[in-house]
Formats: C-alpha cells, structure tokens, sequence
C-alpha cells in the first residue's frame, strides 16, 4: 500500500530512541521530511544523520533540535519553527515524549503534567498554524493502555494519558471542518534495547516474565510495530480515521474496543 507520505512534511517529538525513532525513521523511508526533537543534542545530531541517509534515497529531508518538552516551551516552538521553516510548513505531528512517571508521588504528578499534558498542547499550539495551512493535517500521539486499565493499579502514568486521549478526541471533532486530523496510538509493553522493559527484564526478571505470559501472542511488541500504526494513522492512507484510540498490545488489554 501506498501511504502518501512522499512529500509530506513531519515533526516527531522524542525521536532520538525507541518507538519515536522508529516513527521519524519510518515517515524517511516513506519519503517524507521529518524533523524531530529530543533533550540530548548530540542524540539529536545522530537521528538527523541517519534520516539524512535513508532521504538520500528517498528523497526526504531532515531537521533535528534539542528541546525539553518539560521546559517553558521556547525550545520546542523553535524546533517545530524551525523545521517548518526548513521545510516550508508542516503536514504531521507526532507527540512520542512522556515523563513516563508512575509512582505515586508528588513530582511523579508534576512531571506527567509538565510533559504529557502541557508539553502536549504546546507541541499541537505551536504546530497548529501550519496544520491549518497543510489542507490535510494530522496529529497523532502515543498513549498507552495503562490509560484504559486500572490493573496496574494507581499511577500518573495512566491517569494522565487517560486525559491525554480526551484531549485527542475533543481536538479530532473540533478540527475535523479544516481537514485536520488527530488520533492516539496506545501500545502495551514495547522491548528493546535500552528501554523500560529492557531495565525490567534485567531488574526483576520475574515481573518481565509475569508480563510477557499475560500476552496472549506471548511476546512484548518492537518499536517498529508501534510506529507502523503511528505512521498509518498520520498519512493521507488513513484520511478518513479521525478520534480513534488505536491499541496495539498483541491482545492483552481485556476489553471490547468500541
């Protein structure tokens, strides 16, 4: 299939590891120009050569800024302004940052806040005069289906994402007359190297293992099957699908989608 990407232009947040990696990696090799933030400017520099060397055959240009979506905002509105600039607007947004905070304690609230939410409606407010401008603009953002369980049981992680995919389908239904589109794409638990569960295979291998027998396809996801949803939704492969919470956890989450 075709997605359309070829041409289009994307800014991805927390692009320089895991599934927003994967993602801006992805929309490169669909052929389309992909700027991308993350806090390490040097993480930053190394994504953006990589996605230089896949547009090298594809066509697709690359952006890269350090911003902290923790902060203020004025670095993330110069990333996203930046590649706007670079690329002469932009057509798709990716918010993949989370303070990924889950215990139970004041900063943990804070942090998930800060980031999740603020950092959140900062990315979409910055992106927005060009997504109006794009004619057929889009917006997706990872969750995850803590947000739609409370077995993990009481944590920001989950009640904030849960917000998170309210925030998405109000956007989804308010936008939907100027051809904008917004979605949420929920994974369950991702493994790779370097990631939360990689540190909890090593930690508590029992807890890893726990985790992976509760699946009914008994394995965790990869990144790259987390981005192949993200980057569907957000092309013009998708045009039609806007507000949807689209789960990706291999069956474990036990509830009917409706």
């Amino acid at each position: 299939m075709d997605l359309g990407l070829k041409g289009k232009r994307a800014f991805v947040t927390g692009a320089s590891r895991g599934i927003g990696l994967r993602i801006a990696r992805l929309l490169a090799q669909e052929g389309a120009d992909v700027g991308i933030c993350a806090r390490d400017e040097a993480a930053v520099a190394g994504t953006v050569a990589e996605l230089q060397a896949i547009g090298a055959k594809t066509g697709a240009r690359a952006y890269g800024a350090a911003a902290d979506l923790k902060s203020d905002g004025a670095d993330l509105k110069a990333a996203i302004g930046g590649a706007a600039q670079a690329f002469g607007g932009l057509d798709i947004l990716v918010q993949n940052v989370s303070a990924m905070a889950v215990q139970m304690r004041q900063k943990d609230w804070d942090a998930s806040y800060q980031v999740d939410i603020l950092g959140t409606l900062r990315c979409v407010d910055t992106a927005m005069p060009y997504l109006q401008k794009s004619g057929a603009g889009s917006i997706v953002v990872i969750g995850t289906i803590a947000a739609v369980s409370g077995n993990a049981g009481p944590q920001p992680y989950g009640a904030i994402k849960a917000a998170l995919v309210h925030y998405v389908s109000g956007l989804a239904h308010s936008l939907a007359p100027q051809n904008i589109r917004a979605n949420t794409v929920s994974p369950g638990a991702v493994f790779f190297e370097g990631g939360v569960w990689h540190q909890v295979q090593q930690a508590a291998p029992k807890r890893f293992d726990e985790t992976v027998a509760r699946n009914p396809m008994g394995r965790m996801a990869t990144p790259e099957e987390v981005a192949n949803a993200a980057v569907f939704l957000a092309s013009p492969a998708a045009s039609f699908i806007t507000g949807v919470n689209l789960i990706v956890d291999g069956g474990s989450t036990q509830r009917v989608q409706y």
